[in-house]
């Protein structure tokens, strides 16, 4: 359990909070770039950990069998940043053989950064086998909201249409859109189309739940730190949800703070 705490690189939220001002996307890059130079460097180390973790008996809660699986996940989702379908592999086992949540999730979660074949059928099997456990539904939806994967906005516009998805459902509003709002790589794109798709859904929301759009619209919490050109996306998005008829109080106080 140690070895992965000293193995996992800080947030973006946590390298957010200590940098007076950022580049979104540069920051995402570079700590991707990071965890594929650590992934190269240890390969071989990362590979042999791995395997020598690999269970030897039933799902356990004991303290040194949780430590173990902390450490082999984490060590898979290192060696996904060598993207081969050899590795792509590897985690498709994990999540098709897993016979407890934490193991099976981990490779779902590490699988959907990377465009495989392998995260489709993760992710349909996730879903065909916990489609009537809403708690773990919530999940299915957050963890695609969070994919690094430049398709994100478009794969969350569509399950924003999905049966599954329920409007009135604040816990899956939150693990979709919520997610997505939290996403540094993607709902940060330099086209500024993540910004227009949230604020388009803030204001949906604030007819069926104030307070829920309100939440959402602390996502862009701190866009004054921002470099020029995402704050030029970013501005005009809050204006023109501070200038809509009939807005809530909830939201107004969010948006007229931000821009001050």
């Amino acid at each position: 359990a140690l070895v992965a705490e000293c193995l996992t690189l800080p947030s973006e939220a946590t390298l957010t909070e200590a940098l007076e001002t950022l580049d979104p996307e540069v920051l995402h890059g570079a700590r991707i770039a990071l965890r594929r130079e650590v992934a190269g460097r240890l390969e071989g180390e990362l590979a042999l950990t791995y395997d020598l973790l690999a269970p030897t008996g039933p799902y356990n809660l004991d303290a040194r069998e949780i430590g173990r699986r902390a450490l082999r996940n984490l060590c898979l989702g290192y060696l996904l940043e060598r993207e081969t379908d050899a590795v792509y592999r590897l985690a498709g086992r994990q999540f098709s053989t897993a016979d407890n949540m934490t193991n099976q999730y981990a490779a779902l979660a590490t699988l959907v950064d990377h465009d495989c074949p392998e995260r489709i059928t993760a992710l349909e099997d996730f879903h065909e086998q916990w489609r009537a456990e809403a708690l773990v539904m919530d999940k299915w939806f957050a963890v695609q909201a969070g994919s690094r994967l430049p398709s994100t906005l478009s794969r969350v516009k569509a399950l924003s249409q999905h049966p599954d998805f329920d409007v009135e459902n604040p816990n899956r509003v939150i693990a979709l859109l919520g997610t997505f709002g939290a996403n540094l790589a993607r709902f940060h794109a330099a086209d500024g189309a993540g910004y227009v798709f949230l604020g388009e859904w803030i204001v949906r929301l604030d007819a069926i739940n104030a307070s829920l759009a309100a939440y959402l619209a602390k996502s862009f919490e701190p866009w004054r730190k921002y470099d020029a050109q995402h704050q030029a996306k970013c501005r005009p998005v809050l204006e023109e949800l501070r200038a809509k008829p009939g807005l809530s109080r909830n939201v107004l106080e969010v948006v007229t703070r931000l821009l001050g």
